[in-house]
Formats: structure tokens, sequence, C-alpha cells
């Protein structure tokens, strides 16, 4: 499994590497000390790779669990649930598949629109129920880059309705809601999480920490293999 993982990492050209790794070198000098543990800092990191905005850097937030976790439940094949289908775009299924890890995402499922409609809801909202409902968000990462209202969803049926996802990611944009559903996100203490607090956030976010907590599953198993 980690060798098909691995394999499609190193597909980089040797220049394309070089220019990635002088990126991380700039972003480690710019940075200075920092408050993050190592792990946290490889998704730090590479969000502001993503971004170019140091910002993130005061935004970007950890439950102490939220490595540990998210890396446990990927080389479990979990369920990656998310609220749009511009994360999709931006992950590799292929290196997700490797570890038997499946994209769930019903923004635009009939039903799910329908019961928005019906309910005088939002089609976030809906997606989140209907993923409850399918047995999908137990185990599951759940990564939230849009939507507010989907990432409000999983905290009430965190609280309410005993939901056990692996960890939630919720890093949404936006004006409306947004700063406040990852201060409930934050607030609640059952699920580990990871959030970038206030307005800033968004799809690629969400995306870069995905990518991040792939290559640190990675490093982790290399590092148990005997020499």
């Amino acid at each position: 499994m980690e060798h098909a993982v691995i394999q499609d990492m190193r597909q980089m050209t040797g220049r394309g590497r070089a220019i990635e790794d002088e990126s991380f070198s700039i972003i480690d000098r710019e940075a200075g000390p920092h408050r993050f543990q190592p792990d946290q800092w490889e998704v730090v990191r590479r969000v502001i790779h993503s971004t170019a905005d140091f910002e993130f850097l005061r935004l970007l937030a950890f439950h102490p669990d939220a490595i540990r976790d998210g890396v446990s439940a990927l080389r479990r094949g979990c369920p990656i649930l998310i609220d749009v289908k511009m994360i999709a775009a931006g992950l590799n299924e292929e290196r997700l598949a490797a570890y038997g890890c499946r994209i769930y995402q019903y923004i635009s499922d009939a039903e799910v629109m329908a019961a928005a409609k019906r309910e005088n809801s939002t089609r976030a909202i809906e997606a989140m129920r209907k993923a409850h409902r399918e047995k999908q968000l137990d185990g599951a990462i759940v990564a939230i880059g849009n939507a507010p209202t989907a990432l409000l969803e999983v905290v009430r049926l965190v609280n309410e309705e005993a939901a056990r996802p692996a960890l939630i990611i919720g890093v949404p944009v936006g004006f409306v809601s947004a700063p406040e559903s990852k201060q409930a996100v934050a607030s609640q203490p059952i699920v580990p999480w990871i959030v970038s607090r206030g307005r800033k956030g968004g799809s690629p976010i969400a995306v870069a920490i995905m990518h991040a907590l792939l290559r640190l599953s990675v490093e982790k198993a290399s590092s148990a293999q005997p020499a």
C-alpha cells in the first residue's frame, strides 16, 4: 500500500522537485520561529505554499490529536466526506485509493436538492445529513472548504446524533457564518479538528491539508520500517 503511494508521490520531475524544495525553504526562512509542532508545521507550510499567504501562520489551529487521528484514519482507508466538487478536483484519487479511501460528496444529489428546497434548508446541510444516513460520517475525514452551513451541521450531528468522524477539517471561506462555524468546531470536545480561524479558507486550503496528511502518512510508515 505505502509503496504505491510513495511511487505516486515520486512522479514529479527532478526540476519540479527542486522548485518545490526551494519554495518550502523560502517558507521556512520567512516564517521564522513558530508555535507549531513538526507534524503541524508540515500542514501549515503546505497551506502557505498553496496560497503564498503567511497569515495562515496566525489563522491555522489544531486539536492536539488532529494529525495522529487523521493519519490513522487514512491508513485505515477511511471515507473522505467533502462539501463541494472543487475539493475532489484537487485531491489525488489514486493516492487515496491506494489506502482504500473513497471520496463522497452530495451537493448536487437530486435527493439532497429536493430536501433543501422542501425544508427551506441548504444543499450543504442536507448533504451532510445524507452522509450521516448513509453511514459515511463515522470514522471519516470530513473536509469542508466552502460551506459554513455544512460545517455547522456536522457539529450538530456530532453533538446531537452521535456522529463520530475521525477528523474534521473546517476551513470554509466567507463572510456569513464562516468564523462562527469554525469556532463551533473548535469548541466541541468530541472530534479532533483542524480549522482556519476567521473568514479566510477555501477548497484549496482543504486540499492542501489533505495532501499534507497523506505525505505524513507515508513518512510515518517509512520511519516505522526496519532499516
